[in-house]
């Protein structure tokens, strides 16, 4: 292939901002089709971004000769049907994250690009953004030593009544569609970002409950995950919070360095008794810079920026933090 001709399956509110124009704006990369169910829909998006081609049926699209790689952006119980369709047809996926509903299902995703010999990249794009990248370096440099423990912790008031009713919200917090609750939704950003810095994984337990009973799936979960180089990870996530929290602090032997993962574009290092703060730019396309990589892969001039037994893990890391 000398440039990637993409169909997007899905083209809901992540793709708006987040993904579906960057597309457009890598070298050697096209946006030519669009699929959403509803007809009215799929073509006011392909018209407000000049896509030329839109369907209502993801599997005309994946078999669209003009398409060569298929993104797919719906909800996670429908991750595996379209990532096998297309890996049959032979086209490259780039899949949403969460993954997949489950372990299980990620796990054959996986497996089934290994066996066709095909590409499958997940979209944990924040490891292609310059301000995870620059922690990733710190972490390698050994700026603040040895590294012992991360802490993290997000927060979230509960939804409204409103919100919960929006459909654009309520796929989220149904665990038939989404895998699970908001901890599905969010915390693979997290758990992935801790399994790109620190590698594979030793340990992992969890709790989880229902503590405010505004959802049919979990509210508050702990996750400990020890990892085989020794450092200790402690995650809490809560969604039925008075206040909101998001911050994440990585203790070395010499400093620390803490950060967001959601709110900020900056990271604080603190070390031999000084503090700095490094800021970066906000991305107009916060998946423009993985799309990229992806992009490369798909193009044989660079590596998987994501692979699908990574993505795996992630959900296997997610599943067992939750299980009873």
């Amino acid at each position: 292939m000398e440039k990637i001709n993409w169909g997007i399956i899905g083209c809901g509110d992540v793709t708006e901002l987040k993904s579906g124009p960057a597309f457009n704006k890598v070298p050697q990369s096209a946006l030519i089709a669009v699929m959403r169910r509803d007809a009215a829909k799929a073509e006011d998006y392909a018209r407000r971004h000049q896509v030329p081609k839109w369907y209502t049926d993801a599997y005309e699209l994946i078999n669209d000769p003009e398409i060569n790689a298929i993104y797919v952006a719906t909800p996670p119980s429908t991750h595996e049907a379209y990532t096998l369709a297309a890996i049959k047809a032979g086209k490259p996926v780039y899949v949403e994250k969460p993954m997949a509903g489950d372990y299980g299902a990620a796990y054959r995703m996986a497996e089934a690009a290994t066996a066709a010999n095909s590409k499958l990249v997940v979209a944990h794009y924040r490891r292609e953004q310059q301000r995870f990248k620059k922690v990733k370096q710190l972490l390698a440099e050994k700026a603040i030593g040895e590294v012992r423990l991360v802490r993290l912790e997000l927060a979230k008031i509960p939804l409204t009544a409103e919100e919960m009713a929006d459909p654009k919200t309520a796929w989220r917090i149904d665990p038939a569609t989404a895998g699970g609750g908001l901890f599905h939704d969010l915390s693979p950003h997290q758990l992935d970002l801790m399994y790109y810095f620190f590698g594979d994984v030793a340990k992992v337990n969890g709790l989880a409950s229902n503590q405010g009973g505004f959802y049919a799936a979990d509210d508050m979960v702990v996750a400990n995950i020890l990892f085989k180089s020794g450092v200790v990870f402690n995650g809490t996530w809560c969604f039925n919070a008075g206040q909101a929290a998001d911050y994440c602090e990585i203790q070395g032997t010499k400093g620390k360095i803490s950060f967001t993962v959601f709110s900020t574009d900056s990271i604080t290092v603190e070390r031999e008794g000084k503090t700095e703060t490094l800021t970066f730019d906000p991305l107009m396309h916060v998946q423009q810079p993985m799309i990229e990589a992806v992009v490369r892969y798909f193009l044989d001039k660079g590596p998987n920026p994501d692979s699908g037994y990574e993505g795996a893990e992630v959900m296997r890391l997610i599943e067992t933090s939750v299980a009873r």
